[in-house]
């Protein structure tokens, strides 16, 4: 009986087991456990008569994880245990670890070769060798030298009839260096010798290189492989000659209209997605859910590691999903891939490899502004400007709406408008219906009802303001810089490329059509498009590295423009050619402002942090930028970045609290390659404490900030033909006292000959009547009361400037070369207000240098009583900024006239000058340009240009 029992009870837990074991099996999900072996190496274990110059690989059953292969875990000892010195890498095709000596071997010794059980695989550290990988070899008595050739390939030479998705392979006589396979060496022509894109692979076992194509190639076509002598084997020997191989794709066919990806989630270019996000593709085809699978879609990050996940088809939307096994990393790019693989019902595979990037939050934290346009504060703001605000992270878009974005006007007159979103860039718009009123104050408010895709609401509603100018902005956006710079050369193959503007852009004009790079020729690069609103630049990032060697052309087309709708007037084209490297150096900071340990800091201060390199202006942001008190309290605020200057700053929400200690920390920010931040001298995180000043912010300009050039009563005259002011210019004077100008308003000229021709990018502002009868809007009532507000602001401005107290007199420089008392060339001076005992300013000896010190908001106020004078007969003369100085934070105040480089022209001058009496710049008949990055405002006399351009500063 107690047989019978024992029995039963061991069948009936043994089905119990059995039950258990199927329920769920589907739910389980394990993790990768599997230790890597070595399943081969180079030279085997006891080869003999080895050469002394041969390169000793292990190729591993599985991808590795690199930084644990070095020479710790990668040894070669000779006789008695002697280290060999050298060096060792890792290449993540193929899993091979290569040990390269650092000097030939000995002749007739036997070598050790060691893998330890440090070896980890990419997919857990606890995923090491077992144990230790030991192997010996022998060298030959005397260096024997193997020169490799291609023994065949596939398809052969001469071949037809090629399938469109063949991969080339070429066979070696002998074991190759696999690090010589690349691009330079090893490549595939069509017609002409266009450079077909593809990946390099190399297989130690059978010495076989595989040239993959991105996409299929061209049917009817003859194409060319090739492989250089810089191919060479693991003893460093080259192929004797180059190899050529030739073979021609079958014949086009009628085939059924291939599926293509018609949408995905998330969006290309996106940014701030969940970490948990699952992926999907819709197709316009119904899809074969059998070729659906890890192997065509798939999910790496920007470093090229692969994401484990699951794949699954909902065949009533004709969508494939992506599962990530594990949540996403932060603040990370990855890269989602459907290849041709995929087919439809009927067996037509996608009609090309389909792409998409996205950046995943910074942290699963409450959305925050980050950034507006206009700026909290701000004044003279153009009466036809839309408004943005920039968030922390992905917004979901139903949330972004007249309900959660509004803007009112004084007694909180709600102001109608559309409000949109737009995913790269996590930019949120306002664009009023109409023009707002002139010199109002506007309260513009994101609600906690904008949420972000995870549902998660801003913690609290932002509220800024903004008061609006007398006019509309007409001035036509420019680009200021790019990176690549043009023309530049050696630029490493795995940056982006980006383009700043001289102000604030609509971002939804800013796409892949109107941001292309092409290369080589006119061969379109695959990649996204954003803009960083946080320092009006647009980035394109390519899908995949640009080809080395390779000259590129990038374009902004005039479809690009401002918030007040100005396009670009010409395409802005470019071009730079990339080298042989990618850029791997991780960007530092290299100065702080305040710098570390600082006191007396004043209430006002922003904190800024100056990069080595550009940055990428998507990772600075409230999440990768924070200030908080020494006891942990964060500070609220918004970022900004220069890509001029690679200066990151933040802008406290609210002035500092006095006599307090300050933490300002920089994590997470990344450069253009994707590199992220590293440690260098300077300290980061970094400390300061407040004072007890409040330091006065740059004088007010109102409405005649968007003034160039401004006559008074007495107009403004160009002479010349080279003269452009990008921004506006007027008088309170009748329209025939501006002569020498047209603006971008049809036949409104004012008073021009052959000789004596300039354009203002801008609006012209005068009493009436209008200059001719073709233009019937200026030179009328509004235009008199534009130009009669900008002439009232400009004399407050200058009053202040003249009021600016505690003044620094520099009105002598021993050491600086002589000239007048009120000599500035050949100074470097830091941001301050300085006055002239003398009265005068002249910058004649020499360039003057203001440096802002890492402070991007540092401001300059130059007092004197009579002139201000720059240059001499003989030589023009400067003035330049470095280390995050600003043009629009430059003043002058003249108290009667001044003269810019008045006899040679040429030269450029930085800031806006207030005179009282005229402003002249250059002489008749001088034909070289002389630049102003600012303003040229006189209060009662006349501005004067010859061959001038001026650029208006933005606010």
């Amino acid at each position: 009986m107690n047989k019978g029992r024992i029995g039963t009870a061991s069948i009936v837990g043994m089905l119990l087991v059995l039950f258990l074991t199927g329920c769920g099996q589907e739910a389980i999900n394990l993790p990768d456990t599997t230790r890597p072996t070595v399943v081969s190496t180079t030279p085997a274990q006891g080869a003999t008569g080895v050469s002394v110059t041969t390169v000793p690989t292990a190729t591993f059953s599985k991808a590795m994880n690199s930084a644990t292969i070095n020479a710790t875990t990668f040894t070669l000892a000779g006789p008695g245990g002697a280290v060999v010195a050298g060096t060792v890498s890792y290449a993540a095709t193929g899993s091979i670890a290569t040990f390269v000596p650092a000097a030939n071997l000995a002749t007739s010794t036997t070598y050790v070769a060691t893998i330890t059980t440090g070896a980890q695989d990419a997919a857990s550290p606890s995923n090491s060798l077992l144990a230790n990988y030991v192997w010996t070899f022998t060298t030959s008595p005397a260096a024997t030298v193997i020169v490799p050739t291609v023994t065949g390939s596939n398809p052969a030479n001469g071949a037809t009839g090629v399938a469109l998705a063949t991969a080339f392979n070429a066979t070696f006589s002998t074991a190759m260096n696999a690090s010589t396979l690349n691009a330079n060496t090893f490549k595939l022509t069509g017609p002409g010798g266009v450079v077909v894109p593809g990946t390099i692979a190399y297989t130690a076992t059978g010495s076989v290189a595989t040239f993959t194509p991105l996409l299929p190639l061209a049917t009817n076509t003859t194409y060319v492989a090739t492989i250089t002598t810089g191919a060479q084997s693991q003893a460093g020997v080259a192929l004797a000659n180059n190899f050529v191989s030739t073979f021609t794709t079958v014949p086009p066919a009628t085939v059924p209209v291939p599926p293509v990806v018609v949408s995905t989630i998330p969006l290309n270019g996106a940014t701030g997605v969940p970490l948990n996000q699952t992926l999907s593709a819709v197709f316009s085809n119904v899809m074969n859910p059998a070729t659906l699978n890890t192997t065509t879609f798939r999910l790496t990050s920007s470093a090229g590691t692969a994401i484990t996940g699951t794949v699954g088809y909902v065949a009533g939307g004709n969508t494939a999903t992506f599962t990530p096994s594990a949540a996403l990393l932060p603040s990370t790019t990855y890269v989602a891939t459907i290849t041709t693989g995929a087919q439809d019902t009927t067996g037509t595979p996608l009609a090309a490899l389909y792409q998409w990037a996205f950046r995943t939050v910074p942290a699963p934290t409450p959305p925050t502004v980050i950034s507006t346009t206009p700026a909290n504060n701000a004044a003279g703001v153009p009466v036809n400007q839309s408004i943005l605000a920039t968030f922390s992270e992905a917004m979901n878009p139903t949330t972004i709406n007249g309900t959660s974005f509004t803007l009112t006007a004084p007694g909180g007159v709600v102001v109608a408008g559309t409000v949109s979103y737009l995913a790269t860039g996590s930019i949120a718009t306002f664009a009023p219906a109409e023009n707002l009123a002139i010199s109002t104050t506007y309260v513009a408010t994101i609600t906690t009802g904008a949420q972000d895709l995870l549902g998660i609401g801003m913690a609290n509603n932002y509220v800024w303001t903004f008061t609006t100018a007398a006019t509309s902005d007409t001035t036509k956006p420019t680009v200021i810089s790019t990176i690549p710079a043009n023309g530049a050369t050696g630029v490493a193959f795995n940056t982006a490329v980006t383009a700043t503007f001289s102000e604030a852009m609509d971002p939804s004009t800013i796409t892949a059509a109107s941001f292309t790079v092409t290369g080589p020729g006119t061969t379109p690069v695959a990649g996204s498009v954003t803009y960083a609103a946080v320092g009006n630049t647009a980035t394109f990032t390519p899908t995949v590295n640009l080809v080395p060697g390779t000259l590129f052309t990038g374009t902004i087309t005039t479809v690009a423009s401002d918030l007040a709708g100005n396009t670009l007037a010409v395409n802005y084209v470019w071009t730079f050619t990339t080298g042989a490297a990618p850029d791997t150096t991780p960007p530092t900071i290299t100065q702080t402002n305040p710098v570390s340990g600082a006191t007396g800091v004043a209430l006002t201060q922003t904190i800024s942090a100056t990069f080595s390199e550009a940055m990428d202006p998507l990772t600075i942001t409230t999440a990768t930028f924070k200030l908080a008190t020494a006891g942990g309290d964060a500070v609220a605020g918004t970022v900004s970045y220069d890509a001029l200057s690679f200066i990151a700053t933040f802008t406290p929400s609210s002035s500092l609290e006095g006599g307090t200690s300050y933490l300002a920390t920089v994590t997470g920010a990344k450069d253009l390659a994707g590199n992220a931040l590293a440690g260098g001298t300077i300290p980061n995180p970094w400390n300061f404490a407040t004072g007890a000043v409040v330091v006065p912010p740059p004088v007010n300009l109102g409405t005649a900030s968007l003034f160039g050039g401004f006559g008074g009563g007495a107009g403004m005259t160009n002479q010349g033909t080279e003269t452009v002011v990008n921004g506006n210019i007027g008088t309170t004077a009748v329209s025939t006292l501006i002569t020498g100008f047209h603006d971008n308003t049809p036949n409104c000229i004012y008073t021009e000959t052959p000789l004596n021709v300039g354009l203002v990018n801008g609006s012209i502002d005068t009493a009436p009547p209008p200059p001719t009868v073709g233009c019937p809007n200026e030179g009328t009532a509004v235009t008199s009361a534009i130009a009669a507000q900008a002439a009232a602001d400009a004399l407050t401005a200058y009053n202040a400037l003249v009021a600016f107290p505690n003044g620094l007199d520099v009105s002598t420089c021993p050491g600086c070369g002589g000239g007048s008392a009120g000599e500035l060339g050949n100074r470097v001076l830091a941001p301050g207000i300085y006055k002239s005992a003398p009265g005068s300013f002249d910058i004649t000896q020499g360039d003057l240098t203001l440096d802002a010190q890492g402070d991007p908001n540092a401001f300059w106020v130059f007092q004197m009583a009579t002139t201000f004078g720059v240059g001499t007969p003989s030589v023009s003369r400067s003035v330049l900024l470095v280390n995050g100085a600003q043009a629009k934070n430059v003043f002058w105040q003249v108290g009667t006239a001044a003269t810019i480089n008045g006899i040679v022209g040429g030269g450029t001058l930085q800031g806006t000058v207030i005179s009282q009496a005229g402003t002249a710049v250059s002489t008749a008949g001088v034909v070289a340009v002389t630049t102003i990055n600012g303003r040229l405002l006189v209060l009662s006399g006349p501005v004067t240009l010859v061959n001038t351009v001026i650029n208006v500063p933005a606010p």
